[in-house]
C-alpha cells in the first residue's frame, strides 16, 4: 500500500509537469519567460511553472496529514520564486537583503526569506503535533526549499539533488521526485531551468516529505545541516558546481 501510495502521487506530479511543460513550450510567451544560462545559452523558464503544477496536484493526489501542509508549503514557496524570477535583483546573499531592509528596502530577496519562512513554519506547524517539532519542521521546509535553490547552478543540479534525496522518503517526497523527472532531459540539455520559482516548489514539497517521515531526532539533524548551508551559500554553491548560474537571481 506504501508503494502504491508513493507512486501515484510520483506519476501524477510527472504527468502534469510534463503536459505543463510541453504545453507551454508550444505556447511561447515571450521574452520575459527566457534567460541565458552560465554558458551563453538561450533557456526558457517554462520548467518553473511546469514543475509547480506538478508537485502541487500529485501532492494533492496523496492521502494522509502531509497533504494540506505540502501543498501549502510548495504554493508559497513557487509564489515567492515567481516574484523572484519576475523582479529580482542583483543582491546575493541573506546579509545584502537583510542590510537592504534596514535601510526600508524591500528586495525580492527578503520577500522569499521571510515569505518562504513563515509558509514552513505554518506547514510544519500543520503537520507536527509538540511545539518543538513544528518549529524543527517548519525549519526543515523552508530549509528544503532554499537549498534546492541554492544547487540549482548548473543543468540539472537540483533535479538530480531532488530525485537522490525524494525517492528515498515517503511518498510526499517523491512527489517532488516525479516533477523533477519529468523536466530532467530538458534541464540536463539546456533547453529550460527551473528558475527561483521551480526550485524553490521543488524544495519546499520535497522538506515536507522528510518532515513528515522523521522522528525528532531525524528533524534536528535536518535542520542543522539545512542551517548550515543557509549560512555558508558559496561552499553548496562550490559543492554543486559553481558561484552562479546566469542571471536567475536568488536570495543565497
Amino acid at each position: 500500500m506504501n508503494v502504491v501510495r508513493r507512486m501515484s502521487g510520483c506519476a501524477v506530479a510527472a504527468a502534469v509537469a510534463r503536459a505543463g511543460y510541453a504545453g507551454l513550450r508550444r505556447r511561447r510567451r515571450g521574452a520575459r519567460w527566457e534567460r541565458t544560462n552560465f554558458a551563453g545559452r538561450a533557456v526558457d523558464l517554462y520548467a518553473g511553472p511546469a514543475v509547480t503544477a506538478g508537485v502541487l496536484l500529485g501532492a494533492s493526489a496523496v492521502r494522509g496529514p502531509g497533504r494540506g501542509p505540502a501543498v501549502l508549503a510548495g504554493l508559497a514557496a513557487a509564489l515567492c520564486g515567481a516574484y523572484d524570477d519576475t523582479r529580482g535583483d542583483h543582491r546575493r546573499g541573506f546579509r545584502a537583503h537583510l542590510g537592504a531592509l534596514r535601510h526600508g528596502e524591500v528586495t525580492s530577496g527578503a520577500v522569499k526569506l521571510f515569505g518562504i519562512g513563515a509558509a514552513g513554519l505554518a506547514a510544519g506547524a500543520l503537520l507536527r503535533e509538540r511545539a518543538a517539532d513544528k518549529v524543527l519542521a517548519g525549519v526543515v521546509i523552508a530549509g528544503s526549499a532554499h537549498a534546492v535553490n541554492l544547487v540549482d547552478v548548473r543543468p540539472g543540479r537540483a533535479v538530480l539533488a531532488t530525485l537522490a534525496f525524494g525517492l528515498p522518503r515517503g511518498h510526499l517526497a517523491a512527489v517532488s521526485a516525479g516533477a523533477a523527472a519529468a523536466v530532467a532531459a530538458d534541464d540536463l540539455g539546456e533547453r529550460t531551468m527551473l528558475g527561483d520559482m521551480g526550485a524553490h516548489a521543488l524544495g519546499a514539497v520535497l522538506g515536507t516529505g522528510i518532515a513528515a517521515s522523521s522522528g525528532r531526532a531525524g528533524l534536528v539533524a535536518h535542520a542543522a545541516v539545512l542551517l548550515a548551508a543557509a549560512a555558508r551559500p558559496g561552499t553548496v554553491g562550490r559543492l554543486a558546481g559553481s558561484p552562479g548560474r546566469g542571471p536567475v537571481h536568488s536570495c543565497e
